[in-house]
């Protein structure tokens, strides 16, 4: 294996919850209302520092997509997904764009985000983006 290159953000940032690898920033940030199977997701505009698995169909609440999950280069934890395609006219604004499951992440003030008891264990997606 080759020589691992991380960046390095500036601002509020967005980072691996097992290894603090840095992932995105808050301005980045396009929608706070989005699910996954663990509890609450943010999509992003830009992240950082993530590898991605092989493309697959996945229905979600929104419709049929094709994704991608992605990994933290830094330690090799699934941190989300990435949407290649949107199938559905009205949720191409997603293609391009990656969603962090917060449990998997810590916020820009170094909190950690928890499963809820009450959260949804179903499909993947945003609730109303």
């Amino acid at each position: 294996m080759g020589r691992l290159f991380v960046l390095s953000l500036e601002g509020k940032i967005y980072s691996c919850k097992h290894c603090r690898t840095h992932l995105a920033l808050c301005e980045d940030i396009v929608s706070k209302a989005f699910q996954s199977r663990h509890g609450k997701a943010y999509l992003f505009s830009k992240v950082v520092n993530v590898t991605s698995g092989e493309t697959e169909e996945r229905m979600m609440i929104t419709g049929m997509h094709t994704v991608a999950d992605i990994f933290c280069v830094g330690c090799g934890a699934i941190v989300g997904w990435k949407y290649e395609t949107a199938h559905e006219k009205n949720q191409k604004y997603k293609e391009g764009k990656s969603v962090l499951e917060r449990v998997k992440i810590s916020g820009p003030e170094g909190n950690n985000y928890w499963v809820s008891h009450g959260a949804h264990v179903g499909g993947s997606d945003a609730d109303d983006a």
